[in-house]
Formats: structure tokens, sequence, C-alpha cells
């Protein structure tokens, strides 16, 4: 497993709230994360869809890690979603993140949210770049 990988990896199991959300790295790289989620009970709303906040979570955890694949460290500083498509329970999600740009100090990073290669949202972030290292 490569370095970044496993960062990713580590990343994803000590972050509480991926955890109370069953979410999963699966595959992850350089610029990318891909990042899995089963929709359960605990994910939906008060309508008895799946919750926009939890979709929005998934989105933002793959935008997180691939963000942060590079060595510095990466903050978010803008993100926004378009909701293109309702779930439900039981239904598996998948977030994946890719690198836009990246300067020194900004870069935008597009996430697609599918389940069963249909589009359930897209997501846009852009992260600030510090001069702070990632431990190794």
């Amino acid at each position: 497993m490569s370095m970044i990988r496993e960062r990713l990896r580590s990343s994803t199991e000590n972050d509480p709230f991926s955890q109370l959300l069953d979410m999963q790295l699966v595959d992850g790289g350089q610029g990318f994360a891909i990042v899995g989620m089963v929709v359960s009970k605990k994910h939906m709303n008060f309508l008895g869809g799946g919750h926009g906040g939890a979709i929005f979570a998934l989105a933002d955890m793959a935008f997180g890690l691939a963000s942060n694949s590079h060595d510095k460290i990466s903050i978010g500083i803008d993100a926004h979603i378009a909701y293109v498509k309702g779930v439900g329970e039981g239904d598996s999600l998948l977030a994946e993140a890719r690198e836009i740009s990246r300067t020194r100090k900004t870069a935008v990073y597009r996430v697609e949210v599918i389940s069963e290669e249909k589009m359930i949202a897209t997501f846009t972030g852009t992260v600030h770049v510090s001069n702070r290292d990632h431990e190794s």
C-alpha cells in the first residue's frame, strides 16, 4: 500500500465523525480519494429519505482526504453541493474527489457522489494550502 493511501486510510479510521457515519476509504492517492457509505436508518431525515447532511458529509470527507493527500496540510475554505437525486435506506454511496487545480496557496476539488452509477450529488470545494507539513 502506498504511503499516501496508508495516510488517507489512517485519517479515515481516526476520524470520529466519519466513523459515526460508517464511512470507509475505498481508494486514494495524490489528488484523489474515494469514500463509501451505505445509507442506514441513522442517515435518514424526518421525511424518510437520505439526509442531505449525510450526503454532504460523505462528499466533504472525500474532499478533505483528497486535499490532504499532498505533503502540506490543507483546510477547507469553501464548499457547495447540488443534490441531483434522492437516496434511501440500503443505498450504497461512493464519493469520488478529484483535484481540479492546485497552487502554493489554494486548491480546488470536484466530488461526485454516485449510487449504482447514478449521479446523486455534485460538490465543489476549495482549500487553503498551509505551510505546515503532515506528520510522518
